[in-house]
Order: C-alpha cells, then structure tokens, then sequence
C-alpha cells in the first residue's frame, strides 16, 4: 500500500482556560522539510515535537502548527500603562482628537501590550502531544486515501504498458521481415555486383544489432517488479523510481532500435504513459 506525500491533519483540545488546535500540511519533497510555527512560550518542546511529527511521517514539506488561545479570564497580556501614556501625549502634538480616540491609536503602536512569558506546564505538554498524535494521525488517514488514488492510477497505466509490449512482441517478426526486404532491395539497386556470402553475413550482423529481445524481457520484468512493489506493505516511492527509471531505459532501447514506423509509434505511446506515471511518483512517500 503506498501513501501520498500530501496531507492535512488537524485536532483541536478544548481545556478550561485555553484552546489547543496542532495543524499539519504536508506536499511532496525529495527528503523531510518541515516548518514549524508555534507560540515563542513552547519553543523550548520543539524539538521533541518534531521528533514525533519526523519518525511518523518521514518524508515531505511539512508544516506544522501549534496554536494556543486563551479562552478564560486570565490572560498573559497586559497594557503597557507607561508606553501608551507616552504615544498618546506625542500623538497630541502633531493630531487633534479625544483622549479615547488618542488612545485608540496607541494601542495599535509597538509595544503597547506587554506578555509575560510563561512555563509550559506538564499538563499543557501532554496535552499537546495528545492533539500532535490525533493530527499525524489524521493527515497519514489522508495519506493513504491518497495514495489509494495513486495506486490505481499506476496499475491501470503499468496494464496499459504490458498491452502495448505484448503489441511490440506480436509486429516485431514484421519489423524484422521489413528491415530484411529494405535492404535486399537497396542493395538490389546497386549496379555493382554484391558477394551474396558477404551480404548475407552483414545482414545477418545487422539484424542482430537491432534484435530487442533481451530489451522486451527485461521491460517485462520491470513492468512485473513494479506491481509487486506496488502491492508491497511498506510505502517506497525512491524504490518505484527507480524501476520506472529502468523502464523507461527499455523503452528509449526499443526505440532506437526499432528502425519500424508501427513500432516506434507504439513507443511513443509508451512513453507517453510512462511520463503520467514518473509526474505522479513525485508525490509517492
């Protein structure tokens, strides 16, 4: 089963005094990128919380989000008495307008409220890591329904690939039959006389030089390693990669030696589907 590299997860904890909300995006990357924001007062969690958010995603741009609201009557923020006094009494000088109007503007001036740092306490904590765990939870649900989509996109377009391979295998004996009667008849054109044994044995060289059995085999077996790999438990997308890779090296090989319009048409098509499945892999985890 292979999971998508895109996903969001999101789980919100309503305490007496505060409202906890962990979010989690995810899109694809090469490796683990991950962008945390969270309130300066839990800075010092951080890095435990990316340990736990990194073993269980492993892979993707990742951003993180920790939001903590205060929903009771206590609060960590204070007005700054001293700083608004002192923007209100400037602000007198070059605008006209009431006290409350003065004030208004002040309070929409730096530092006019003050926060007082506060401990994360162990309570607070676990409830974090309690939010964290139902929100990786929640994006790796995400994941796999993506990556069920995936899934059958790819098998759909590996039997595509296998349909036209079996093409390739059915007009290849014509292919050969044709590059054959192309060059006894440019060779027939010539006025000067040709030593048949000679021409017998460079036709024979040239159409071994442009045998592609071994390449319709191993395109075969790469199509097959594929689908086990897809139906593999773990999620490998470097791994499918790689195959599609070695693939699509058979494919480049069949058409350069094809030297057959109906084959090199039925390539094209293949490249074609086997493009649609590398733009896709980029998002496999």
């Amino acid at each position: 089963m292979i999971q998508s590299m895109t996903g969001f997860g999101k789980h919100v904890i309503q305490l007496p005094t505060k409202k906890i909300t962990v979010e989690l995006k995810s899109l694809n990357s090469k490796n683990l990128d991950l962008n945390a924001r969270m309130p300066s007062a839990y800075r010092e969690k951080e890095l435990e919380l990316r340990k736990s958010i990194a073993s269980s995603l492993v892979r993707g741009k990742v951003d993180f989000g920790l939001y903590v609201e205060s929903t009771g009557a206590e609060s960590s923020s204070q007005i700054n008495e001293e700083v608004i006094k002192n923007y209100m009494s400037q602000l007198k000088t070059i605008a006209e307008g009431d006290d409350l109007r003065l004030m208004e503007m002040a309070l929409r001036m730096p530092d006019a409220l003050r926060t007082d740092r506060e401990d994360v306490s162990d309570e607070d904590y676990k409830t974090i890591v309690i939010a964290l765990k139902e929100a990786l939870i929640e994006i790796n649900k995400f994941r796999s329904e993506e990556g069920s989509v995936l899934e059958q996109d790819f098998k759909e377009r590996i039997v595509v690939l296998e349909e036209l391979l079996a093409q390739v295998v059915a007009i290849d004996p014509e292919r050969q039959t044709d590059v054959r009667e192309r060059l006894e008849k440019a060779v027939a054109d010539l006025s000067a006389e040709v030593d048949e044994n000679r021409f017998e044995q460079e036709l024979i060289y040239y159409l071994e030089k442009y045998d592609i059995t071994e390449e319709k085999v191993r395109l075969a077996n790469h199509l097959d390693y594929f689908t086990k790999t897809l139906n593999s438990e773990d999620s490998n997308g470097k791994k499918l990669g790689f195959i599609s890779q070695e693939i699509g090296r058979e494919i480049n090989t069949i058409g350069s030696k094809a030297n057959y319009a109906p084959m090199q048409q039925l390539v094209v098509q293949m490249k074609d589907e086997l493009e649609k499945i590398k733009e896709q892999m980029l998002n496999v985890l």
